[in-house]
Order: structure tokens, then C-alpha cells, then sequence
């Protein structure tokens, strides 16, 4: 199987090319910047393509001869659409590490063009959103007229120039949550809940979290707010950059300043995931995921996957629907519990 890493030299897109290749994974490297494609490629022995998300006759070549692709480059919502399209119309599979809802959202309406052209879209496929996607499943599985659904996540170790970039600009758009079954917007942080880690009991503030689309997508559930720990400072933060032009300047600048996590807070944090769904009748269940540091979990996830793409159904899918609710608790060093129903 050919398959292609396109953002490969990005923070994460460098740690799944040299995991890749450490496992004895032959992945062809791609990018827009040749000065960054070349160097890495020539370092890790791999072929390499150099190519642009502009323009879609230089993507569906970009793509040539290629059975699946990893897209590692955001921020997605402007790169997913432009790459995913032409993975429908060159008939290659697809995943990325995307954990914004828009995303999720814009390729779930491309489903049914990607289920005719024999194509699996599985955006998501990292920490964003297998850990979170899966706990969601397996309380469905234990509550199947749940209701409502509230996840929460809390990481340590930092963040990638990628996510803070990201994090930036979705949490200035305001929060968002399911209800009804339709997305609506929320103010960021306006919902509070105190969720039981492994760790200890800890509030967290809804945020504008994946799951929000996929989790709905995977269980049917028609209430779902995420929620995660999030300062003070960085709350008000958000609520300045709506006032104005200067989410996109903040943004980008963090993201330069950012170097993401070094290899002593990549070895030394982890991540954990509370889930708990309800029904109408007052009956509730919760499950909690311990594991390692989200990146080093989105590197795990992406080369497991990437390989099972192949087998996967056509069409849009989500992380538990096409691998099952036990998927996350299959990765290095995650461990999953589901308490008993009350």
C-alpha cells in the first residue's frame, strides 16, 4: 500500500514520519514548501511531493498513485475540504488530526460523494477525537437511550504552534454545542460541570470540542456540550478577541512563538477523558480514559489506522464507527473504565 503524509513537516507530521519509520512504515512525504519536504525526506530516506492545497488540478497530481493519505496540515477547516475533495475524485482514502467541528461538519456532508467513489473519509483520527469519540460509544452502548452527553478532557505536557493557532480561532467564534440535535452557538465557557477524572474531581468549561459533531454522528445522542479546563485569563482572553481583527494576528503570532512539547514533557504527561450520559428517565452512566501525551496518542492512533484504512466502510466515518467503541483502549498506554449504570 502506497500512502501519503501530507503536512509532514509539521510538529505532528515529523513525529509520524519518524515513527513511521522507525515501525518500517514507507510513507511518501509531502508539503507545500519544498525547503522543508526535501531536507526531511532526504533525512528519513523517503520519497517526497511537493504541492499546494490552491489548486485542485495540482492536488489530484499530488495525490497520484497514492491508496490512502494522512493530512497532518492545518488549521483544517481551510485545508481538509480542498484535500479530502480530491480524495474523492482521485479515489484515494483519507484521515487527519482535525478536532474542529466545521471540519468534521464539511466532510460528513461530502459522505455520500465519498461512499459512491468507494472513498472512506475518517477525519479525527488522533487525540482529536478517538480518546473523546469512543467513550462516547461505549456509554451509548450502555445508556442506548441516552439523551445527553457531556465529555470532558483535560492534557498536560503543551501544545503544538498547530493547535494553539486553532484553539485561537475556534474559541473566538464562541462556543458551541448540540441541542436538539442541531449544532447551535453558545458564549465560550458559558457551562460548568465537575467532572471526576482518575485524577480527582476538577470544574471544566464547555469549549468548542469535536465531538460536538461526532459524537452525535457516532451515537445519535441529541444533547452534547465538551467541556475542558481552561484559566481565567485565557477565558477573558477569548472574549476580547471577538471584539475585533485580532484573533488572526494573535493566533499566528502564539504559533510562532510556540515550539511545541520537547521530548521530557512528550515522555512525562498524559491526557485523561470523563464521559457521562443520562436518559429522560434520570439514569446515568460515566466512563473515564487515561493515557499518554495527547501527541504522542495521535501518533499511535494515525499510523494504526492508516493501515486499516483499506478494510474501513466507504464514506464518512467516525473514529468508533469504523473501528469499534474499544479502539482508543487498543492504543500504548490508554486504559478505559465504565462504571456501572445508576
Amino acid at each position: 500500500m502506497t500512502w501519503l503524509l501530507y503536512g509532514a513537516t509539521g510538529y505532528t507530521g515529523r513525529m509520524v514520519a519518524r515513527r513511521a519509520v522507525a515501525l518500517g512504515m514507507r510513507p511518501v512525504l509531502a508539503g507545500r514548501s519544498a525547503a522543508k519536504v526535501v531536507p526531511l525526506a532526504a533525512e528519513l530516506g523517503l520519497e517526497h511531493r511537493v504541492f499546494g492545497l490552491d489548486e485542485p488540478g495540482a492536488v489530484r497530481r499530488g495525490l497520484a498513485g497514492a491508496d490512502s493519505v494522512a493530512h497532518c496540515a492545518g488549521p483544517f477547516v481551510r485545508t481538509a475540504l480542498p484535500m479530502a475533495t480530491a480524495c474523492v475524485e482521485t479515489g484515494t482514502d483519507y484521515l487527519d488530526i482535525t478536532g474542529e467541528i466545521e471540519v468534521f461538519e464539511s466532510l460528513h456532508a461530502l459522505g455520500a460523494r465519498a461512499a459512491k467513489a468507494g472513498v472512506t473519509l475518517l477525519p479525527g483520527a488522533g487525540f482529536d477525537v478517538v480518546p473523546t469519540d469512543c467513550v462516547a460509544a461505549l456509554l451509548a452502548a450502555r445508556l442506548p437511550d441516552a439523551t445527553q452527553l457531556d465529555l470532558a478532557f483535560v492534557t498536560r505536557g503543551g501544545a503544538s504552534p498547530g493547535t494553539v493557532r486553532t484553539a485561537v480561532e475556534s474559541a473566538a467564534d464562541g462556543g458551541r454545542i448540540r441541542s436538539g440535535g442541531e449544532i447551535r452557538t453558545v458564549p465560550f465557557g458559558s457551562r460548568q460541570v465537575r467532572a471526576a477524572f482518575p485524577s480527582g474531581a476538577r470544574t471544566v468549561v464547555s469549549v468548542p470540542w469535536g465531538d460536538v459533531s461526532t459524537a452525535y454522528h457516532s451515537t445519535g445522542i441529541p444533547d452534547i456540550t465538551t467541556y475542558t479546563a481552561v484559566p481565567a485569563p485565557a477565558l477573558a482572553a477569548t472574549r476580547v478577541l471577538r471584539l475585533g481583527p485580532l484573533r488572526g494576528a494573535v493566533g499566528g503570532a502564539l504559533g510562532r512563538l510556540v515550539r511545541g512539547p520537547g521530548e521530557r514533557a512528550l515522555n512525562g504527561s498524559g491526557c485523561e477523558v470523563w464521559g457521562r450520559a443520562r436518559d429522560a428517565a434520570g439514569n446515568s452512566v460515566s466512563a473515564t480514559l487515561t493515557g499518554p501525551n495527547p501527541y504522542r496518542m495521535t501518533v499511535d492512533s494515525v499510523l494504526r489506522i492508516v493501515g486499516q484504512l483499506p478494510d474501513l466502510p466507504a464514506g464518512f466515518q467516525t473514529p468508533s464507527r469504523a473501528l469499534g467503541a474499544d479502539f482508543a483502549s487498543t492504543l500504548d498506554g490508554v486504559v478505559v473504565a465504565v462504571a456501572a449504570l445508576r
